[in-house]
């Protein structure tokens, strides 16, 4: 036979006869507790107290009814044999109780009663631990200590288990970031960071835990400034970029720039088969320069490492769209060299060009002047070299039409030429 059954069976027998009168107005609890109370009179009523592992805060307090004096004497539970055995006489309150069941007998003026109830003293005990930390993942790992209990249900005469009602919850700070023991992180934080467990039960029993993450992902993160700022046009060839590494958490010196060609050229070197590799260049320093020589629109990969005792993680960080607009060759249709604030020069613009050659002729087709470079550093800085001054054998040249051509290759690869006539006017 099931020794659940048969000690429930004797319990109910024992219970049922020696207790005419069963309620919850006459046994309490002294001192804080839980109590589960059944207003049907059908069970014994339970108490819970919350305290410490090997605490015993269990207490339990009977009262005479309506103020009759009388007497008490309080018997417990031998679970092996299913029958209630001596405790103490004497005293209406019974404390520092070990877990069961308890029953006194009152006796007063208007007779004998019994009451039952039975008394847990429950605990939480939370551990937190870090565990199977990678450079995706990491594992919140908490465990609990609480016992379980039984209690003998009287209308059927079997063992229950006292339900609890765990309720795990895993806190970042003021965030939530879990609600079972063990939680795994995804996409961990290049910060160390520390994480609370806090653990309770329906009986407001509470225990709580704190682990610190120590990250082992570094963050990788850079921006960039420009050797020039961009004008009307955009940017213009050769372009500086001058990259501004703010990565975190990086093994010293650990750092990959990898520069990708231009966008439309690993385009159309797919669609025509020609394409190897996407990489213009790798560079390994923290805070890299380079220096862009043809137009197109180019993105950077920044690639940080972190080592740590059993692993390497890295982390990629990308840039925006660098764009270096296309060559061009532009010039005025007048010219006024007496013109306060830039006087006697005729400038040919011009914008990522790569080679050029400007030549001024007068509207017989003689020369008056020629500037040319085959590896142009830039209109800005190269404009002062390339300007006519309105001057011919040193003297002012006279008002009149006057022609250009202006042509090269640009940045881009493209051939340009613009040419045209453009008036010279003095001020009278």
């Amino acid at each position: 036979m099931n020794i659940f059954k048969l000690l429930g069976g004797l319990l109910f027998f024992s219970c049922f006869i020696l207790s005419p009168a069963v309620g919850f107005a006459q046994i309490s609890s002294s001192v804080e507790a839980f109590p589960i109370v059944y207003s049907d009179n059908s069970q014994d009523n339970l108490y819970v107290f919350c305290g410490e592992k090997g605490e015993t805060k269990a207490s339990l307090t009977a009262t005479l009814p309506n103020g009759e004096a009388g007497s008490f004497d309080w018997e417990k539970l031998n679970v092996q044999s299913g029958s209630f055995e001596a405790y103490i006489s004497g005293a209406s309150t019974i404390s520092n109780l070990a877990d069961g069941c308890y029953r006194v007998k009152i006796t007063s003026t208007s007779g004998v009663k019994i009451y039952r109830a039975w008394v847990f003293n429950n605990y939480l005990e939370a551990k937190a631990e870090i565990t199977e930390s990678g450079c995706s993942s990491f594992m919140l790992k908490g465990s609990l200590d609480s016992p379980a209990y039984n209690y003998i249900d009287l209308p059927t005469g079997q063992s229950k288990i006292l339900g609890k009602g765990i309720t795990v919850k895993w806190m970042q700070g003021d965030t939530p970031v879990g609600s079972v023991l063990s939680q795994t992180i995804y996409n961990p934080s290049f910060q160390d960071t520390d994480y609370s467990l806090d653990i309770s039960d329906k009986f407001g029993c509470k225990a709580n835990a704190s682990v610190k993450y120590i990250s082992i992902v570094p963050k990788a993160s850079f921006d960039y400034t420009l050797g020039e700022q961009p004008g009307e046009k955009g940017n213009e060839a050769p372009l500086t970029v001058t990259f501004n590494n703010t990565s975190k958490n990086v093994d010293a010196g650990k750092y990959q720039w990898f520069l990708f060609k231009d966008l439309a050229k690993i385009k159309q070197e797919i669609e025509s088969k020609t394409f190897t590799d996407s990489i213009m260049e790798r560079i390994y320093s923290d805070d890299p320069s380079y220096t862009y020589e043809e137009t197109g629109t180019y993105i950077v990969k920044l690639v940080a490492q972190k080592t740590s005792a059993n692993t390497v993680c890295y982390r990629t960080a990308y840039s925006d769209n660098i764009v270096i607009a296309e060559s061009f060759i532009d010039a005025p249709n007048f010219f006024t060299p007496d013109e306060t604030g830039d006087p006697g020069k005729y400038i040919v613009q011009f914008f990522s060009m790569k080679s050029i050659k400007i030549t001024i002729f007068n509207r017989w087709g003689k020369v008056l002047h020629v500037w040319e470079n085959n590896n142009v550093p830039g209109f800005t800085k190269a404009v002062e070299e390339s300007v006519w001054d309105g001057k011919v054998g040193g003297r002012m040249a006279t008002p009149g039409v006057y022609y250009y051509v202006a042509e090269g290759r640009g940045r881009d690869g493209v051939r340009r030429k613009a040419s045209g006539f453009f008036h010279l006017f003095r001020e009278k």
